[in-house]
């Protein structure tokens, strides 16, 4: 679905990523791991549009991406939910939602407001509060509702454990899974190690902008000497 080919990018003169070519299969979800500074965030960025693609070439569902604005990528069917989240803080949690709703949600389709409240009630009994009212967690649950109700292809999602109490941390890892047995194809970026290889079908890390190890989760989890090296674990 998704295809990074020799991919190189960063800021500025700066260069982050070095060559790194990986996919995504549709229904899978893939993580991406490795440690802080290694080029997992500035990687999604360039899938996004919101860097610049110094040299490679970026395909979703065999179209190149390369070139296009961040809004015409999501129009291509790619959701982003970013570690920063971004939901509007005046906004109520309702307003907030249509936003998308408004824009993407058409007749017919999977996601919808009452669909996106149903997955995430905390939201339908919050719907009046702002975005600055609510928890961090819910929080990022309102981050990945909007996503949702642009009824992506294709969901990324950079860190979204970042900064959470462990039970939110398990209330988010129950709402992902049951997108992943939906079907959705997720491209996640984790440090939490346990939460991403629980989620994952497949792990790839990143070393220094390079891919330096990908198989399954099962793979990882058994692979103490890669965890040691790349991820410090």
């Amino acid at each position: 679905m998704l295809a990074l080919e020799e991919l190189h990018a960063g800021y500025g003169e700066t260069r982050v990523i070095h060559g790194l070519s990986l996919a995504v299969q549709q229904g899978e979800v893939l993580a991406v791991l490795g440690r802080n500074g290694a080029g997992k965030t500035t990687t999604l960025r360039t899938i996004m549009g919101l860097l610049p693609l110094a040299a490679g070439r970026i395909t979703f569902e065999g179209e190149s991406l390369g070139g296009r604005r961040t809004h015409e990528i999501a129009n291509a069917g790619i959701a982003y939910v970013p570690e920063t989240r971004d939901i509007f803080p005046s906004l109520t949690v309702r307003e907030n939602l249509e936003l998308a709703a408004r824009r993407f949600a058409q007749g017919g389709s999977p996601w919808t407001m009452a669909a996106v409240l149903e997955l995430f009630p905390q939201l339908a009994a919050r719907q009046g509060n702002g975005g600055a009212e609510l928890s961090g967690g819910e929080q990022q649950m309102l981050a990945i509702a909007r996503a949702l109700l642009m009824n992506p292809r294709l969901l990324i999602l950079d860190e979204p454990t970042e900064g959470l109490a462990p039970i939110i941390v398990g209330q988010i890892h129950a709402k992902l899974d049951e997108l992943r047995r939906a079907g959705l194809t997720m491209l996640l970026v984790e440090q939490n190690f346990g939460f991403a290889t629980s989620l994952a079908d497949r792990v790839c890390i990143i070393g220094r902008g390079a891919l330096v190890w990908q198989g399954t989760s099962a793979a990882i989890r058994a692979d103490h000497a890669a965890q040691a090296r790349w991820l410090g674990l």
